[in-house]
């Protein structure tokens, strides 16, 4: 069982592409990030990856038929310790969200519930597309809970955590005819998800911290908190719908399982422009900017551990 083997086994690019929920919706709500922020970043990268560790230990039997390079079927990691990872992940995550206070924990704890519902459970069923985006959703509000006040932390990143999950929806309904492809539907309703996504960023929306208030009609209330324009929004927003929009319209077009298994490493990819757009847009231009940097991150780990 080398360390090679098991990066395989936890899909160690991906994993860049998970700070950025806890960012995300940390930027969405008052208040600094600090160090229950970085705890719930922590157990965000836990329970990811038990989510992968479960994921190839549920899918051995069929791997060891489509995927017999993978750790398992190969025989490189043995199906009870991935298993146990599995197991000791997730209660490492959610002892981190427990440090992080009670209200991280409060969303930590569906979060691991539906990590392993749908990986035991749901993943081949109609459900399964829903509860993966359910578990990105929450994985941003987790940032949310841990870093702003205990009330309405998690109301207020509500409206992030919704078009995150809108873009995992579409995302994973692509990935459930990589191996096989032929499926036009699913492409092409991911491409017409990441261009109304697109638009969505773009439109002008209720803000988090360090935003300004917009004038109000004269004898109104007060003013509603909305978030400047900022070219760093513009440009991040822009930068997904190109990464995601290309290689679904490419699937939609020719639906191969070559053509459809980079639509999925493109919408993948995309997921971190995304949270940085998420991040602008509630006016925190340093977590976007932190990011925005893991992609290129990701893209250079990826060339040296495998993930499929």
């Amino acid at each position: 069982m080398s360390a090679r083997a098991w990066a395989e086994l936890l899909r160690l690019p991906a994993l860049f592409t998970v700070p950025g929920d806890v960012l995300a919706g940390a930027s969405a709500v008052p208040g600094r990030p600090g160090g229950r922020t970085l705890l719930a970043a922590c157990s965000s990268l836990c329970l990811y990856e038990a989510g992968m560790a479960l994921n190839d230990w549920a899918d051995r039997a069929e791997d060891a038929v489509e995927r017999p390079h993978r750790p398992l079927p190969s025989g490189r990691v043995r199906p009870a310790a991935a298993l146990t990872a599995a197991g000791a992940l997730t209660a490492a995550g959610l002892a981190l969200a427990a440090r992080a206070g009670r209200p991280a924990l409060a969303v930590a704890t569906p979060l691991a519930a539906t990590v392993w519902a749908y990986d035991l459970v749901l993943k081949r069923t109609p459900a399964g597309p829903v509860a993966m985006a359910a578990a990105r959703g929450l994985d941003l509000l987790l940032g949310a809970a841990a870093t702003g006040p205990a009330r309405g932390s998690v109301r207020r990143a509500l409206p992030s955590a919704a078009l995150l999950s809108a873009h995992t929806l579409a995302l994973t309904a692509v990935s459930r005819h990589e191996t096989t492809g032929g499926a036009v539907l699913p492409p092409l309703a991911a491409l017409t998800t990441s261009g109304a996504l697109g638009l969505l960023l773009a439109r002008e929306l209720p803000a988090g911290r360090g935003a300004a208030p917009t004038p109000g009609p004269p004898g109104s209330a007060g003013a509603r908190p909305w978030t400047a324009r900022h070219p760093l929004d513009r440009v991040l927003t822009a930068a997904y719908t190109a990464l995601a929009a290309r290689p679904y319209l490419h699937a939609a077009l020719h639906p191969s399982p070559q053509l459809t298994q980079r639509a999925v490493g493109g919408g993948i990819r995309a997921t971190i422009p995304l949270q940085a757009a998420l991040c602008a847009r509630a006016g925190a231009p340093v977590a976007a900017l932190c990011t925005a940097a893991l992609a290129p991150l990701a893209a250079r780990f990826a060339r040296k551990v495998s993930v499929t």
